[in-house]
């Protein structure tokens, strides 16, 4: 398949955080960099002449673009920094060595070692990070060290050794940052309840500690130290604002694969995460062309075959959505919470963004094919017979039955077509009676198109529940329109739709993009008939006024009108400006009329 022009592929990046790749024209990678704002950070390498030979080089080499989408932008950098050393690309120099970020590691022996790192080491102890600020590790440290005294040194706190007395306390136990388990003077239980507590902390479960810290902090504040009371308090609200866990990095995950789907009605996009000792080092997605009805389970089945074997992966365990059997030799997860359920979630946002990206690019490039599917999408979604390129919605407005007036807004071929708008003022109905009207204004609309030979709509929608769209029956009904015009009702709480003769209303999935048709159709009649109803409101109350000023006639009152919309904006205006439009004289009346106490 022929890639999408570059500008193409820039114009239809998301406004969100993520890391972005660069490859030529023989698919090699070029270069990986993080953004907070793709959209923008990509747009930048191509709207301007750069100081550097190297970099104008490498924007004239990019054919293809392609982005990870994550949440934040610490996370961006993490995995900018994890892509850059699987990747190695030609022109990311910064980032090519060997340096690695900071992990606070529980060592795995008796009386664990609490220390900062930049190895993981694979002997069974427990990593939590990586970190991206070194300040916000060594905080963590010195709140551990501050509430928990754990022991520094690299003995070998063996059962055996401590009991044959090989060890002595040092300096640290006689100041009080140690308890001397090398000498057996803390039992290991009590030792390893805190390792417990910091590991708590580390994961993000600060509720027991912090119980714990304010402790402290009230028994310094009791012993009138004010400045270590103060350095506590310090602490706790950093360690409360803080989040110990990447959701890009953790590792506990290793050797994993990630698959998810996201599909519409004639597409599926499924997004693969690649997951090496902790790390992202590999995102594609893979889109998959409907032939007939498949099922999404179908569909990932099929992809995950596709995809295992093209990047010939290996891993025996793979994170999915929903429930599959891919042998005995396949490990399937279908996480719940916790970290898996975290990577699976980013995994399904990327394939979303992915979906996006297409669908606007279909836009740009093929207008007609997208609005053929977004009409395809709405017959099936609404049931109808045919598709509804002519749509019209019909709303009523009036306040305690004042100046009631109706809208009718057309869509064609899912746009609004603003010439074919109508307004009606009610003529027939007394009192606040919407359903009336509703019968009168809808009557009236299609009389008039049956007597002009006009074309008819294919879908009509009434802004209300039953009982509206019950009024606009009896129209369609004496007409003889029933059964050649589709008719529905959308109601505003719950945004149920009625269907004539159902009494169960149909409900569409809040994202899909008929409901969003249909709500942008409601919206623009309720704004186009308020817009003339206010209008309406405005003239009679400045009609009411201007009659009741003495000396003031019909032509007179209908220039004000005409000039000053309103009566707020008739009364604020000066003499000379009302004397502009009527007159000296007839100012002086108006102005006199409404501030008697100024003159």
């Amino acid at each position: 398949m022929q890639k999408p022009a570059l500008d193409l592929q820039i114009l239809t990046l998301p406004d969100n955080p993520g890391v972005y790749q660069y490859y030529d024209k023989d698919g090699k990678i070029l270069y990986v960099g993080k953004a907070k704002n793709l959209k923008k950070r990509v747009s930048s390498y191509f709207n301007k002449i750069h100081d550097t030979k190297k970099t104008n080089v490498l924007v004239r080499k990019i054919v293809t673009i392609k982005h990870i989408v994550v949440p934040t932008e610490t996370d961006a950098l993490l995995l900018e920094n994890n892509l850059i050393k699987t990747l190695q690309p030609r022109y990311n120099v910064l980032l090519r060595d060997d340096k690695s970020y900071p992990w606070i590691c529980i060592k795995k022996e008796p009386f664990s070692r609490i220390f900062l790192t930049r190895r993981m080491v694979k002997d069974g102890s427990e990593y939590f990070g990586p970190y991206t600020n070194f300040k916000m590790v060594y905080t963590i440290l010195d709140l551990i060290k501050e509430l928990y005294p754990l022991r520094t040194c690299n003995y070998d706190l063996s059962k055996s050794n401590i009991e044959s007395g090989k060890f002595k306390v040092c300096l640290e136990y006689h100041i009080g940052n140690c308890k001397g388990p090398c000498e057996g003077l803390e039992p290991l239980e009590e030792y390893q309840r805190q390792v417990n507590a910091i590991r708590e902390i580390l994961k993000g479960n600060f509720k027991e500690s912090l119980k714990d810290f304010k402790k402290l902090m009230n028994n310094y504040a009791q012993n009138l130290q004010f400045e270590e009371a103060q350095k506590i308090k310090e602490k706790i609200e950093i360690l409360e604002n803080y989040q110990s866990r990447s959701t890009i990095v953790n590792p506990k995950i290793t050797n994993v694969d990630v698959f998810s789907i996201v599909s519409d009605e004639s597409a599926a996009y499924v997004n693969f995460l690649q997951i090496s000792h902790g790390s992202i080092i590999r995102s594609h997605t893979l889109e998959i062309k409907k032939k007939l009805d498949e099922s999404d389970e179908e569909l990932l089945e099929l992809a995950i075959v596709e995809l295992r074997e093209r990047f010939n992966l290996l891993s025996k365990e793979i994170i999915v959505p929903f429930e599959m059997d891919l042998g005995q030799n396949i490990k399937t997860t279908v996480p719940q919470l916790g970290d898996k359920k975290q990577i699976l979630d980013l995994s399904i946002r990327n394939a979303k963004f992915y979906r996006i990206e297409q669908l606007k690019q279909l836009q740009i490039v093929d207008p007609d094919r997208h609005v053929n599917r977004i009409m395809a999408q709405m017959q099936k979604d609404l049931r109808l017979p045919v598709e509804p390129r002519h749509i019209e919605c019909f709303d009523n407005s009036n306040i305690q039955g004042t100046n009631p007036v109706a809208a009718c807004v057309v869509f064609k071929d899912g746009k609004p077509s603003k010439k074919d708008y109508r307004h009606f003022n009610v003529k027939t109905v007394e009192g606040p009676d919407d359903f009336a009207s509703m019968t009168e204004i809808v009557y009236r609309r299609y009389k008039r198109l049956l007597d002009e030979n006009q074309p008819l709509p294919q879908l009509i929608i009434i802004d209300g529940g039953k009982g509206q769209l019950s009024s606009a029956l009896k129209s369609i009904d004496e007409l003889g329109l029933r059964g050649k015009i589709a008719i529905i009702g959308i109601a505003k709480r719950l945004e149920e739709l009625f269907y004539p003769g159902d009494s169960i209303p149909l409900y569409l999935d809040k994202k899909s993009e008929t409901l969003k048709v249909i709500q942008q159709l409601r919206n623009e009649a309720h704004r186009f008939g308020i817009t003339f109803h206010r209008d309406k409101r405005s003239k009679a109350a400045l009609n009411s006024s201007v009659e009741s000023i003495p000396g003031i006639g019909e032509k007179t009152m209908l220039a004000l009108i005409q000039h000053f919309k309103s009566v707020k904006r008739l009364k604020l205006a000066t003499e000379k400006e009302i004397s502009a439009v009527v007159g000296a004289s007839r100012a002086k009346k108006i102005v006199d009329f409404y501030h008697p106490k100024e003159n």
